[in-house]
């Protein structure tokens, strides 16, 4: 028997369907001499701090730097039912080769290799890589299973890339939240991403706004714009003195130019322009993506390449063919398929550029949620534009004189609209698109010929202070953070790396550093007071983007084994013995964060936290309406108001023995326990009495 793990019970039934393994069993499936089973994303992960020390549970200044000597991997206690399952197939006796087939990148072979390791299993191992889910990409990938040992360096790089997260968010986190007295929570791409932001708000808020004033003129068929002036009297003098003078066209240049198409979509670009045009954050597009991998409609999400090997030129027209067809914005559209344009196997790594499958044919897309069918429209387009001619046109720039001051205007002629015409068919179907600026020719004009004017006019403008950042022009900075420090032949530059950047601005927002305001038609990323006061007193390291640019370029290196991980990982601890050392709290910053709230209890929906605030105790959960409100109806007739002490034990206990409770029978006061009983959409009390004591007073 050979075993297969997939990252994902749906990923596993995909590849059982096609190698014949179709009974099922209890936690995975078997035939023709193949088990196929699954893990739940991460099953094991490194153990929290207080694992190598009971004291670590609570966090002290004293304790810092925690650096394991030993690292211990833990199995979560929701996923250990599956755990269990895969311990037991590895290690069956007829089991004779175990073969990885969790997602093909630095994360999936983390996963597989926690649980081949914690399982205790030496069985032989294969490593199954593929970058789409089509039966046809299935089967190749089982008929070429390479050597898991060909992997150690990406499993190396993908255990420091872990290790150093949990260092410096351990020592980092607990070192700023006991100096400055709440939980801030550190990151190594987080915070640099966070002053990112923050810096651009700086920069917004300190903006002035300069005046400037353009002269236009209006001629026969077009108009015609002077330079920017910063003096507004003067340009009122230049348009006087227009009005009385004749124009004089003093240069004509025609010139030919061409627009490529655009590359195929990484992630990345994908990401940005699904915010930009459809609305979707980050982490949404990297879910429906992933959905749409499962499915067998795409190909593999978590990539970084915009191109594809030249293996895939032969099969590409069909591609092109079958996706123009399922798309009904192309229908009667002429395409091209300059396959050239796309194939680049220097610039393709692990995975090639995101695109649709050939199972679009027949496949029912209007049964698909509507976020991954507008994702797979997008993706569709893109491989028909980039496939496409280039858009050509002819410019013709002119400058005219008129009373000693020179004007200038262009306009442009479309020779061949070529890409862009599939680009506006697709914009035209969308509701709040941008409509593209259209194009305006010139009239016929020659060197010498005088115009008559109709009209001439001062314009005001401002300049524009930057504009806040969204998640289409925050993942663009990101990837683009520090590359000019970055030696020129580092693999990754920026911030994070495709397969991330999504969960790092979730947990930005999650955790209260950043805040999503629509405005428009666009939804803004805005630092919360916080944010702010982080950044002011997070040393420059950590904010920098350099640290996490370096770390990838030196894990690129582990994976090909050109550096030692050890060598890695102790540069990683000597930084944070410097940074415990040498930090000092800076003074007069007391109250530079907001008051941590005190929490009272867990919350008996969802286990998060429930803190006081002016009106009540409620979950801290964003998601989770759970609340208990001092103006409560219930408390009101009793002539009570739940306090703090009382709301602790209801939380701990589910109830709490309460004295002075108001009869409204009686006009007496009596001694109850009260008992919480939440329906999951309200908090609800009732009455216990103790009747050995009496009821009354």
């Amino acid at each position: 028997m050979k075993l297969v793990i997939a990252e994902k019970p749906s990923v596993a039934q995909s590849l059982a369907a096609v190698i014949g393994a179709t009974t099922r069993k209890d936690g995975y499936l078997e035939g023709g001499g193949w088990r196929v089973s699954w893990c739940v994303g991460h099953l094991a992960g490194l153990a929290d701090a207080d694992a190598y020390n009971p004291e670590y549970a609570k966090w002290r200044y004293d304790d810092l730097p925690i650096l394991p000597e030993h690292w211990q991997m833990v199995v979560s206690k929701d996923k250990k039912k599956q755990f269990d399952v895969l311990k037991q197939l590895m290690n069956a006796p007829d089991v004779t080769e175990v073969v990885n087939a969790c997602d093909a990148g630095r994360e999936g072979e983390l996963i597989f290799r926690a649980v081949y390791e914690l399982a205790g299993c030496t069985k032989p191992m294969k490593r199954l890589w593929i970058s789409s889910m089509e039966d046809s990409a299935i089967r190749e990938g089982f008929a070429n299973l390479r050597p898991g040992a060909d992997y150690d360096g990406l499993r190396d790089a993908a255990l420091c890339r872990a290790k150093a997260d949990w260092l410096v968010g351990i020592n980092a986190t607990r070192l700023f939240s006991v100096l400055y007295h709440r939980t801030l929570n550190i990151g190594r791409v987080m915070s640099p991403t966070l002053a990112l932001i923050v810096q651009r708000e700086a920069e917004i808020d300190t903006f002035k706004p300069v005046p400037f004033y353009t002269v236009t003129l209006e001629l026969p068929g077009f108009s015609v714009s002077g330079e920017r002036m910063a003096d507004k009297g003067a340009a009122q003098q230049l348009k006087m003195a227009c009005q009385d003078a004749a124009a004089t066209v003093k240069k004509v240049e025609h010139k030919d130019k061409s627009e490529k198409p655009p590359a195929l979509y990484d992630l990345t670009t994908l990401q940005r322009d699904a915010n930009r045009l459809l609305g979707f954050t980050a982490q949404q597009t990297l879910d429906y993506l992933q959905n749409l991998y499962e499915k067998k409609l795409c190909t593999y999400p978590r990539t970084d390449s915009r191109y594809l090997t030249s293996d895939m030129a032969a099969s590409l027209p069909e591609l092109v063919r079958l996706t123009a067809g399922a798309l009904p914005f192309a229908a009667g559209m002429e395409l091209a398929c300059n396959a050239a344009q796309v194939i680049n196997d220097k610039k393709v790594t692990d995975h090639h550029a995101v695109i649709p499958t050939r199972n679009l044919q027949g496949a029912d897309l209007s049964s698909l949620p509507v976020g991954e069918k507008a994702v797979l429209e997008l993706v569709a387009l893109r491989l028909l534009c980039a496939v496409a001619q280039p858009y050509t046109f002819a410019e013709t720039a002119v400058v005219v004189e008129c009373a000693g001051a020179e004007f200038t205007a262009k306009g442009r002629t479309v020779k061949q609209p070529g890409w862009r015409a599939l680009d506006a068919a697709y914009r035209a179907g969308l509701k709040n698109a941008e409509p593209e600026i259209e194009d305006k020719a010139l009239p016929e004009l020659s060197e010498g010929q005088t115009l008559p004017l109709s009209g001439a006019a001062v314009k005001e403008g401002k300049t524009t202070p930057p504009k806040h950042f969204t998640e289409d022009t925050l993942l663009s900075a990101m990837e683009t953070a520090g590359k000019d420090d970055m030696p020129e032949d580092a693999e990754r530059k920026g911030l994070g790396t495709p397969a991330t950047r999504a969960g790092i601005l979730e947990k930005l927002v999650s955790t209260g550093f950043l805040e999503r305001k629509k405005s428009k038609k666009q939804v803004q990323l805005l630092p919360s007071h916080d944010a702010v006061s982080l950044i002011t007193v997070l040393p420059e390291q950590l904010q920098s983007p350099l640290l996490t640019a370096e770390w990838e370029y030196r894990l690129g290196e582990i994976e090909r084994g050109e550096l030692a991980p050890e060598d890695f990982m102790d540069g990683i601890s000597t930084m944070l013995k410097e940074l415990v050392g040498t930090y000092q709290m800076i003074k007069g910053t007391e109250y530079l964060f907001t008051p941590p709230r005190e929490m009272v209890g867990k919350c008996p929906r969802c286990g998060g936290d429930v803190a006081e605030l002016q009106k009540g105790f409620f979950c801290q959960n964003e998601g989770c309406k759970f609340a208990i409100w001092k103006n409560n109806k219930w408390w009101e007739l009793k002539r009570k108001q739940p306090t703090k002490a009382i709301v602790t034990a209801l939380l701990k206990n589910g109830r709490a023995h309460v004295s002075g409770l108001y009869s409204e029978k009686t006009g007496k006061t009596y001694d109850a326990t009260v008992v919480l009983e939440d329906d999951g959409q309200y908090a609800n009390f009732k009455l216990e009495f103790d009747r050995q004591k009496g009821s009354g007073k």
